[in-house]
Formats: C-alpha cells, structure tokens, sequence
C-alpha cells in the first residue's frame, strides 16, 4: 500500500532522460527509494537511495523480478517522437514502436505475473493520442486520433493496460516539456539567441506545454492520490505556435520573424513534421478536478523561471 508522505520504493524504467532524471531527483529527495533499470547503466544522481541495474529492458529477463520488490512503477521508455535530423521511415517508426510498445508489454506482464505486484504502474503516453483538433478544447475524454502518433499512443496505452485489473494504471499524456538542458527549448534556443528563431508553419496551431517541474510534480501526485486512467501532463493555459515564438524571443530579448513554412518542414522532415504542425489545445482536466496545483500556468511563467529574466 501506498501512503502520501511515506516511504515508497519505486521502480523507474527509461528514468536517466530529460523527465527521469529531475524525478527521480525528487524521488529520493523526500525520502523514497528508486531501482532504475538502464541500458546504458549511466548513473547521473550517486546516492545511497538510487540503485542502478544495467540491463536491456527491451529484453526479458531476472531484471522484471524487481517489479515484486516495489511500491510502484514508472515506465518513461521511448524513443524521441520529434527528432529534426530524422524522418520517419519504416525502420524509425518501427523504433518508436518497439521502444514504447514492447517494452510496455514486457513491464505489464511482469506485474501481471508477480506474486506480489505494485499497487501501481504510471506509465508515459503523449497528447499525440489525441491527433490534431484544430481549436477545439482537448481534454482526457477526448477520442483518440486516426493518424500515426494516434495510433502509436493507443496501442501503447493498451499495452500498460495488460498489467491486469488488479493494479491501478495511469497513462501519463504529457505535453512539450520546457526545461533547461533539452525538451522542447534544447533545439530552438541556439536559433533564437541568434536571432533567427520564428514560428513554424501557420503559426495559428495550438500548442500545449509544461514545465519541467509540474511535470515531475504531476507524476508524484499521481502516485500519491492514487489517480488512474489518462491524465494529461499539460500546462491550464496552453498557446498557439505564434505566441510560443512571441514569448520565446522576448524571454531572450530577441526578434522572432523567421516563420518556417509547412512546405519547407515537411520537405525536411517527411511525415515526422506532422507532429510539429498539428494543432492540440489539450487541457489537464483530471490533474485540476483532482486538486493538482500548477506552480507554472502561464508560458511566460515558465519561460520567466527557465530564462533567469
């Protein structure tokens, strides 16, 4: 059983990314210990209360045994959705697949078959299950999209759903997260401190956003209010691409006019630049009904804390 404020082991699989590392960061910081199964074995964090096993996760094998000695568990694995330097070919969308989908399915079928499971798996979904919407507000009863993220994410989210009906699973749809040292600002701050950064595409598309420590903090409260089902890991206030260059260049105090055409995006990206121009005015219905308080609502906020302006 889980109790708020106590001490919980948790098992973290996909951890040593941009969103594992600062959790389990707060994970060991108030008091619960974390075993991090890694491919690479990187141990980024040197403390007493994370232990780091090396192991392909893609693999099954004695490491899922750690699913019976633990409190919960948080799956983070993927591969990046929006790369720039890479198309979605067959072979990268077999990837994307295979790094959310099979590892998933190897995750739930350890708890499924535990003699002793977790009392939870939270696992990493995307608001690209939602597909594009144009204005139309999005939140968690919103239907699934009919495109290839869509499809992606309900496979995915089935997969986590395998663990069975006796541990309680939630499906983290996490929006574009903002913080320093990679997300969303890693590839698009070098162009607008020089002052060649813009909007892409219309510019009019709606884009939902989170920063980096209410997307942590999201994922603590859900392990400790015991929520399920979807739960989307967004920003109340989200903005369209027009006012995400606005506010980025003003955080820097510089001009942001180079507008990227949809024609030039899709010319360099192929079929991957959809999930740039998609329009998803997604909202965290669930994380607000459930008394979640957002320390960032705002983009300019966000960008406020991120930017040290």
């Amino acid at each position: 059983m889980i109790t708020v404020g106590g001490e919980m082991k948790v098992l973290l699989i996909g951890a040593t990314g941009f969103v594992g590392k600062p959790l389990v960061r707060a994970l060991y910081q108030r008091g619960d210990s974390c075993t991090v199964i890694s491919r690479s074995g990187r141990d980024p964090w040197r403390q007493p209360q994370v232990d780091v096993v090396t192991v392909d996760p893609a693999k099954p094998g004695p490491w899922t045994d750690h699913v019976g000695r633990c409190d919960a568990v948080v799956n983070l694995a993927g591969e990046r959705i929006i790369d720039p330097a890479r198309r979605w070919t067959a072979e990268r969308k077999k990837l994307l697949r295979s790094s959310r989908i099979e590892i998933t399915r190897i995750v739930a079928r350890a708890i499924k078959d535990s003699r002793n499971p977790p009392a939870v798996l939270l696992n990493a979904s995307a608001i690209g299950y939602y597909g594009p919407h144009g204005d139309a507000i999005i939140d968690e009863d919103t239907g699934p999209g009919k495109d290839f993220l869509g499809e992606l994410c309900v496979e995915w989210e089935a997969a986590a759903k395998e663990a069975g009906d006796s541990v309680r699973v939630g499906l983290l749809r996490t929006g574009m997260v903002l913080g320093k040292g990679g997300g969303v600002l890693g590839p698009l701050l070098p162009l607008f401190k020089t002052g060649l950064g813009g909007p892409w595409g219309d510019g009019k598309q709606w884009w939902s956003w989170i920063h980096i420590a209410d997307e942590v903090g999201l994922i603590l409260f859900a392990l400790d209010r015991r929520l399920s089902g979807p739960l989307n890991l967004t920003a109340p206030e989200p903005v369209t691409v027009n006012e995400f260059a606005e506010a980025l260049g003003s955080g820097l105090r510089r001009p942001s006019l180079f507008r990227a055409p949809a024609t030039v995006l899709k010319l360099a990206m192929g079929e991957s630049a959809a999930a740039l121009l998609a329009s998803q005015r997604v909202v965290p219905k669930q994380a607000l009904a459930a008394g979640y308080c957002f320390r960032f609502r705002s983009l300019y906020q966000a960008l406020d804390d991120l930017l040290g302006s």
